[in-house]
């Protein structure tokens, strides 16, 4: 693994340890010798792992659409800036440079980006693996929500217990390093890499 994918907030949060987490996800993300990649922004937590990844002397590539840049919320100091045409080519390309996708706290966007590497991964078209940091039990509720549609027989427990629910950004990339993808569930193993 090379490089991990973090999902976060634009906003940072009511919680001062949402934005504590962040600045140690970026500082160790660097010190670990992996690329940051993230959504581009300079703002919320967002910002905070962008600057903390730099300060710490470490490789971070954003990515984010042209009508984001011109309303002024991109990062101008990041070791690259790549600029799409639109949300689904952002996350197309952050999935392309990623190896491993790691949740912060974060909003709607944030939990629409994990699930969709989440099902990806599930149905094959990548074995890099998800996780979440659950900064002051953030993710608890979403925990329970996925298990509750394995519960319910809308998943399969395997694809329930692949996501990685870590305390620390450094318990997650630990478990990203030791981690084992799933069958993926239609039972063809993904060839090669869709991305």
């Amino acid at each position: 693994m090379q490089s991990i994918c973090v999902y976060c907030g634009s906003s940072p949060g009511t919680d001062p340890r949402f934005m504590e987490e962040a600045v140690t996800a970026g500082t160790l993300i660097a010190q670990e010798g992996l690329t940051l990649v993230y959504g581009g922004g300079r703002v919320g937590l967002m910002g905070a792992v962008a600057d903390a990844a730099l300060a710490a002397g470490g490789k971070v590539v954003g990515v984010m659409p042209a009508d984001l840049v011109s309303q002024e919320i991109a990062h101008t100091g990041l070791t690259e800036l790549v600029v799409v045409n639109s949300m689904h080519e952002r996350k197309w390309k952050m999935a392309e440079l990623a190896g491993g996708f790691l949740c912060l706290p974060g909003g709607p966007g944030t939990f629409e980006e994990i699930f969709e590497q989440w099902t990806w991964a599930l149905l094959g078209f990548h074995s890099k693996p998800c996780g979440f940091v659950n900064v002051s039990n953030y993710y608890d509720l979403l925990r329970n929500t996925v298990q509750h549609m394995a519960d319910n027989g809308f998943i399969a427990q395997q694809y329930v217990d692949m996501l990685i629910y870590a305390d620390s950004t450094k318990d997650a990339i630990d478990r990203f390093r030791a981690y084992v993808p799933p069958p993926p569930k239609w039972g063809v193993a993904a060839v090669e890499q869709r991305y």
